[in-house]
């Protein structure tokens, strides 16, 4: 009898959480809006477009990609800091406006606190190019000429780390060379290809057609490796500036407080989409290596991003005006 008694209230119990577990593995029950920070075309936003029409087919409602580009990322950031925690709206994060900004400019959140990591997307690296006009062909004769003529040459960028990359680069190097921002990443490697700038810094996808033309000259990755696609080219540290690393990378994000099974699920399919080798193939073609690690490792990761900035910031007191 007492057993029965036992056996009765623990299935009352079960009733009881059935609605509630019944809640959260209804989701999702509409469309996920996932916000990208970037203008369309950029590799952030194709990044976007390629990971979620995999992910889509996997959690069985469509991701619709809305661009909310402005401040170097930091709008968009904001505005999915501040919505709802419901696993409806997404951010395709990028590591300026994630980990970086914050730190010399007044943004509207806290890159870690108001969000929760769910999955790094893909790491893609910048390269410090130069038109062919300039008679330059490595890092060290680069550094040379800029300190030959002060103040003389520009770089061109679209805010965010191609920004950054030549102000740490200015920095490190010991050099004048003068920032032209453009609205994005592809007119900015554009300009440089075209001869209004010398210098740009660039993610691979913007730089891959005018490198294959010819109308630009790789001379160093910014990242801590050379690039499996141009493994002919050398990192910045390697090449004359010792020491020099910054990492750009992609990754999507919840505001916080949103429910942990709806990010584990989350998770799971942008894994099992960055595993697909269809998926795999578009995004080497567009010169960004996917990964999709854990939640957990994917916020070390960024703390450990954020540590970084802001020890560099207060160590250099660099200034930059977005």
């Amino acid at each position: 009898m007492k057993a029965l008694s036992l056996a009765l209230a623990a299935a009352i119990a079960a009733m009881l959480m059935v609605p509630m577990a019944a809640a959260q593995s209804g989701w999702p029950t509409k469309p996920i809006r996932v916000v990208v920070p970037f203008a369309p075309g950029g590799v952030t936003d194709s990044v976007a477009r390629i990971l979620t029409s995999r992910m889509q087919g996997i959690l069985g409602q469509p991701m619709l990609i809305e661009n909310r580009p402005g401040a170097g990322g930091a709008i968009a950031t904001e505005f999915v800091a501040k919505s709802a925690p419901d696993g409806y709206t997404l951010l395709m994060g990028s590591a300026a406006p994630q980990t970086l900004l914050q730190f010399i400019q007044k943004v509207g959140y806290d890159g870690l606190k108001d969000f929760v990591p769910i999955t790094t997307a893909n790491t893609n690296p910048l390269v410090l190019m130069v038109h062919p006009s300039l008679p330059v062909q490595n890092v060290r004769e680069l550094i040379a000429l800029a300190k030959s003529r002060p103040g003389k040459l520009n770089f061109a960028g679209a805010g965010g780390l191609t920004q950054f990359s030549g102000e740490i680069f200015k920095y490190m190097a010991g050099i004048d060379i003068v920032y032209v921002p453009y609205k994005g990443g592809a007119p900015a490697t554009a300009a440089a290809a075209a001869g209004d700038c010398e210098i740009t810094f660039a993610n691979y996808s913007d730089a891959l057609a005018h490198l294959k033309a010819g109308r630009l000259r790789a001379l160093g990755i910014t990242g801590a490796r050379r690039f499996p696609q141009s493994p002919e080219v050398p990192t910045i540290a390697e090449a004359g500036v010792p020491g020099y690393v910054v990492d750009s990378w992609n990754g999507l994000f919840a505001p916080a407080g949103t429910p942990a099974d709806i990010v584990q699920r989350i998770a799971g399919a942008a894994q099992q989409a960055t595993k697909d080798p269809a998926t795999r193939k578009r995004m080497d073609d567009i010169g960004a290596e996917p990964v999709g690690d854990s939640p957990e490792h994917f916020r070390a990761f960024v703390q450990a991003e954020m540590q970084k900035w802001s020890a560099f910031v207060k160590q250099t007191g660099i200034k930059i005006q977005q």
